[in-house]
């Protein structure tokens, strides 16, 4: 991985030598020069967080296990959520290109980490320590704003957080914590996406790989299928997904969205040929609701996220069944998951007339989630993975581009689970470096 992150500076390096150079090469001083037209065509930007939490609850591997043992326990923690530079260029004739580089956590480092699953053993990873991902490399050609075509690695644009997953399009230090645990977020595959603009109507339609159901899990759903820990991505199966927006109302967009396709097929797993596996296809289907509301000094946001699984006993029990070694959690998934959410924020510096002229924001805002990754299952015994949040905080941007966010929030558990409230603060980055 180093040596991939190594190669990325050396070609950004050579391309940013090639451009300098070429813009020493003037035909004459009334003529604008190459640099001058590479740059007119080139859009560099990006997002970042940086981010403290206090979280008044344990974290040790066994709090849902014995959670009577652990009612007073408290931890720290310093992170990089995201950090991502954008790059896009236009060759015209309707031709682009857009890039994006994500450096999660921190990066790329090998980390240790306890397994919940082999009774707290040690283990070194590299993925969780931090990781470098292209989140999206695609090549668009616009033919009208009704039609363009996309190909390439690209965001899957279901539920509200993808779709908007900027840290100035949410309120929180964190992303909505609900569909940032059922679904994968930020969602990106390699396919063909066909989208396009008319009128108050925006679409999209992609075709996109399956999922693998190897990587599903009792916490997060289908959250790690989209994932591989192959140098490649199983095409085995192929999914589809679709996104309406609509912004007749000024100030309101209403979306809807969603997410088919076959998991079971798209596996390397040699333990799912046997008979009793026949007709098992693990078939994903995700619908979802989304608005934003900007007005009046307001801006409400909310989703509402529904997930199904068909097979997902089979799928449990070839979990359940894989080799140790394998990269699957060996866990239960249900049938069904379940998210939602509301958060609005009021502008308390529009009554400031001096301080609003300089296009200072500070929004005092609140945020409701319900989310349960074992919604319909054939077991109960993981009740600690249904849970209300509530979150309150400010969010003061001192410029457009620029936030500083803090929030106190509780994970309310059912009994005998115990709560988890936190206290979080963070600041934030997102926009282009070039006009």
């Amino acid at each position: 991985m180093k040596e991939k992150v190594l190669l990325l500076s050396l070609l950004l390096m050579v391309a940013a030598t090639t451009v300098f150079a070429a813009g020493n090469d003037k035909k004459d001083d009334d003529e604008p020069s190459k640099i001058e037209k590479v740059m007119s065509r080139l859009s560099i930007g990006g997002y970042g967080e940086a981010v403290y939490s206090y979280n008044m609850y344990s974290d040790k591997y066994t709090r849902y296990i014995s959670p009577g043992n652990y009612k007073d326990e408290h931890h720290g923690r310093f992170d990089l959520p995201h950090v991502v530079i954008f790059l896009g260029y236009d060759f015209g004739n309707g031709w682009t290109m857009g890039s994006e580089i994500e450096f999660e956590h921190g990066g790329t480092e090998s980390a240790v980490e306890i397994e919940e699953e082999e009774a707290g053993e040690y283990e070194s990873e590299i993925e969780r320590g931090g990781e470098v991902a292209l989140e999206q490399f695609w090549i668009q050609k616009s033919f009208m704003p009704q039609l363009n075509v996309r190909v390439g690695h690209i965001v899957i644009p279901v539920g509200g957080t993808n779709q908007h997953h900027l840290p100035t399009e949410f309120f929180g230090v964190y992303r909505p914590e609900g569909e940032n645990t059922i679904m994968p977020c930020t969602w990106h595959e390699t396919g063909i996406s066909v989208w396009g603009r008319a009128g108050d109507w925006r679409y999209e339609a992609l075709l996109v790989p399956g999922l693998d159901s190897d990587r599903f899990s009792r916490m997060g759903w289908i959250h790690d299928g989209a994932g591989s820990p192959y140098e490649f991505k199983i095409g085995n199966a192929v999914a589809g997904a679709f996104r309406v927006d609509n912004f007749s109302i000024p100030g309101l967009r209403l979306s809807l969205s969603g997410y088919v396709g076959n998991s079971f097929s798209n596996t390397l797993s040699g333990n799912k040929d046997n008979s009793r596996y026949k007709g098992v296809k693990g078939t994903v289907v995700i619908g979802a609701f989304d608005f934003n509301y900007t007005g009046h000094n307001w801006i409400v946001r909310g989703n509402f996220d529904y997930g199904h699984l068909s097979d997902a006993d089979a799928i449990s029990r070839a979990n359940s069944n894989m080799s140790q070694n394998s990269p699957s959690p060996h866990q239960a998934v249900a049938e069904a998951a379940i998210a939602g959410g509301v958060e609005a924020g009021y502008n308390i510096f529009a009554h400031i007339p001096k301080v609003a002229e300089k296009g200072q924001k500070f929004y005092v805002f609140g945020r409701y989630d319900y989310y349960d990754s074992m919604h319909e299952s054939s077991t109960s015994i993981y009740e600690y993975c249904g849970r209300s949040r509530i979150a309150a905080g400010i969010n003061y941007c001192p410029i457009k581009d620029i936030v500083v966010k803090g929030e106190y929030s509780i994970g309310l558990l059912k009994s005998p689970y115990n709560n988890e409230p936190a206290i979080s603060v963070g600041i934030a980055y997102a926009g282009f470096f070039t006009r």
